[in-house]
């Protein structure tokens, strides 16, 4: 059953964030880990504290593990962002993020914090968090400051008492407001700790992944039509546009 929205929508706008537990099955995680397991194999770790230095992170994804576009157009999770975003929304990140044991604590961040609007504000993006291990106070699970969507240019201790871990199970998704405080954990188990980000923009703010480059015609072609509009979708009545006209009409000719 889809979300009947109004219950998580109004708990989002207070708290900031909703978990929906166990909305994908083990079957389709296990097709997700078969895609990734090529590219997770040779991925490097991360660039800096912000990457994780005991992390690796994979870009590009759905040109990298189709299956994830399962997740990237959950409809519980889209019936979600329908209630939080305009209609023309588009996917402006998708990243699967592989927590190796010793990894640290992220530093909080919002992930629309590359807006430069002053704070408070109402959320320029929507992310969601998939587990596709499950996510445990000891593997790394994200760790998000309820309330904290609403804040303005409050100094939050990275020791916050407020600051909840949220646990889940494989198939299970966190969903916030762009504005909402959050981090990876440090990983202090013996395992890795496997996740999957893609996250939303209205469709007038530049997409953080260069979609037309990560997923292009060639691959965003054998797409589902709704993915297709999440990556290429025009901002009404015309931002978008690729010689005039909606750039998914490009796609016919890249089968």
């Amino acid at each position: 059953m889809l979300v009947s929205s109004r219950g998580l929508v109004e708990k989002i706008r207070t708290d900031g964030y909703v978990v929906l537990p166990e909305v994908v099955g083990a079957g389709d995680l296990d097709r997700i880990r078969r895609q990734l397991a090529p590219h997770l194999s040779s991925a490097p770790f991360g660039r800096n504290d912000f990457e994780g230095l005991r992390s690796q992170r994979l870009y590009a994804l759905l040109a990298k593990a189709p299956a994830v576009v399962d997740l990237v157009m959950h409809p519980e999770v889209l019936a979600l962002i329908d209630e939080l975003l305009a209609p023309s929304y588009l996917l402006s990140a998708n990243i699967a993020i592989n927590v190796h044991p010793g990894e640290t604590a992220q530093m909080l961040h919002a992930d629309d914090g590359y807006c430069p609007l002053p704070r408070p504000r109402r959320a320029l993006g929507v992310s969601a968090i998939w587990a596709i291990d499950d996510f445990t106070d000891t593997n790394g699970a994200t760790e998000i400051l309820p309330g904290s969507h609403l804040f303005g240019n409050e100094v939050v201790a990275p020791d916050d008492e407020r600051i909840r871990t949220i646990e889940m199970s494989a198939g299970s998704a966190v969903v916030f407001f762009g504005t909402t405080l959050h981090r990876g954990g440090a990983n202090r188990s013996k395992d890795t700790r496997l996740g999957i980000t893609p996250q939303y923009c209205e469709g007038w703010i530049r997409q953080i992944e260069n979609m037309a480059l990560a997923t292009p015609p060639s691959v965003a072609s054998s797409l589902p039509p709704r993915a297709q509009q999440l990556l290429y979708g025009i901002y009404p009545p015309f931002i978008g546009y690729v010689d005039g006209r909606d750039p998914r009409r490009l796609l016919d000719t890249a089968r």
